[in-house]
């Protein structure tokens, strides 16, 4: 589908892609469908219209997806099939949904994902006209073989609008952020995150003299204005490469990591001072009014035990590094996403504590990692935590428990322990359920069987011999 894709004059777009998003030892999304990230940017947007042009499975799994995570409005869906596809048709059916959706007393914006198939096809939506009565026409492709992962899908729309919106704002005057403007210099938060870490973040910098601005993937649109209208942008999720380009292009300076746990917090507020000019005093009466109740709320809620991480929605080095300042011993940390120079500070700070972490990690990187250590606690994405329970290891689901509580400031030191120590403390329990569900769901127990089932021993040693002979062809083509 790639050569597909370049064939039918999508180079250009596959060339930003791989700049953007390299890829790993795997070529292909271990995590959900990709295109599911930048559909729930638009979806999360007010007076944001979506529409998907790929295979009907591919729709139909999407938007369920999109429901299950709480999307409250309808997902548009242009169909096609292989004429309609190979004739240009499906382009001028894309054509004809958005001009019929063009409400302006309905919608700011219509966002058209192309997914595999209309890419690799070359569906050129880059043809669409960028206005339609007066409401935006953005189009992006999100295919699986140019995304690597559904977090990175997040920062191709974000970044698309942002562009949008950049250009509106060079063209003339646009309009005031809904919560108007604020009366101090703002720092615009990059990366979905927990709702109550925005507001830690500015009871953090409030002493500095800055706001918090709004949080990139935004709300609404007019946040786009306000959020290119920053003094700095904290890269709190550092692989929003496109993102980043655009506050770059805007003259914004990007700073990375993240204010978590005692060395993370004051850093960060360091580098925050650093990129807005201030005094060693400011910055240091900001560390002053923070970290204490940072060091407070790590003292009270310590992690005791040995665990592995991994993840991919990018804030697994955060995570990590709070819980070792909790006291828990991480040698493993597993991340889906890139290294990029917004992650280099939080990389060395763990790989200072002797810490193994694995950048674009595969699933098999993240499941050896957990057999070698057999941690105390698993942490990882459903197949991990799946595994680890089979292996009696107490695990639990990253993104719904541990991505889902605060990080930041003194709410997010002590957000941890009571999950982590909780699920720790059910080993024993693991323990139990393993030795009742032994022998069960393996080999020739896997499945449901009302008797024992019949094991044919003559096509077993068919199969090994079979198997043996491809092994000696595959040998002697090699000595070839």
């Amino acid at each position: 589908m790639k050569a597909a894709a370049r064939e039918a004059g999508n180079s250009e777009v596959l060339d930003q892609y791989a700049a953007d998003y390299p890829q790993g030892p795997h070529d292909k999304p271990q995590s959900m469908c990709p295109a599911f990230g930048s559909l729930r940017v638009g979806l999360r947007m007010r007076r944001t219209a979506t529409v998907l042009s790929g295979s009907a499975c591919c729709v139909y799994g999407l938007s369920f997806v999109s429901h299950f995570y709480g999307a409250r409005r309808s997902v548009g869906y242009v169909p096609f099939n292989s004429e309609t596809l190979v004739t240009g048709k499906l382009f001028e059916d894309i054509r004809d949904s958005v001009h019929e959706l063009a409400d302006p007393d309905r919608y700011d914006a219509i966002v058209v994902t192309n997914l595999c198939v209309p890419t690799a096809s070359g569906v050129p939506l880059r043809l669409l006209p960028s206005e339609i009565n007066g409401v935006r026409i953005i189009g992006i492709d999100v295919p699986g073989f140019g995304i690597p992962t559904h977090a990175e899908a997040k920062d191709v729309l974000a970044g698309a609008m942002l562009n949008y919106a950049r250009a509106e704002i060079e063209a003339g005057p646009v309009a005031a952020p809904v919560s108007a403007k604020s009366d101090r210099p703002t720092v615009t938060l990059l990366g979905e995150m927990f709702p109550a870490d925005p507001m830690s973040i500015g009871q953090m910098i409030e002493p500095l003299g800055l706001a918090v601005g709004p949080t990139v993937p935004c709300r609404e649109w007019r946040e786009l204005y306000a959020a290119l209208d920053c003094g700095a942008v904290a890269a709190i999720h550092p692989f929003y490469t496109s993102s980043i380009r655009e506050f770059q292009a805007a003259g914004r300076p990007i700073l990375g990591s993240a204010p978590v746990g005692v060395d993370g917090t004051a850093a960060w507020l360091r580098g925050l001072g650093d990129a807005f000019g201030l005094s060693d005093t400011a910055v240091a009466a900001a560390q002053n009014a923070s970290l204490p109740a940072i060091s407070s709320a790590l003292a009270a809620s310590p992690i005791s035990g040995t665990i592995t991480l991994s993840g991919y929605e990018g804030s697994e080095l955060l995570v990590a590094r709070l819980l070792i300042e909790s006291g828990a011993d991480v040698p493993y940390v597993g991340t889906a996403c890139p290294k990029t120079p917004w992650s280099a500070a939080d990389a060395e700070w763990l790989e200072n504590k002797g810490v193994k972490v694995k950048f674009r990690a595969s699933l098999e990187d993240d499941c050896a990692a957990m057999e070698g250590v057999k941690p105390d606690l698993a942490i990882g994405t459903t197949p991990v935590v799946q595994k680890g329970k089979e292996l009696g290891i107490p695990s639990l689901y990253f993104t719904n428990l541990i991505s889902a509580r605060p990080l930041m400031g003194p709410a997010g030191a002590g957000s941890l322990a009571q999950v982590v120590n909780a699920a720790i403390a059910n080993k024993d329990r693991m323990d139990h359920m393993r030795e009742f569900f032994d022998g069960v769901g393996h080999d020739d127990t896997a499945g449901v069987w009302e008797g024992t089932p019949n094991v044919r021993e003559d096509f077993r040693e068919l199969n090994r011999k079979k198997l043996e002979k491809q092994a000696r062809a595959a040998k002697a083509a090699e000595m070839i």
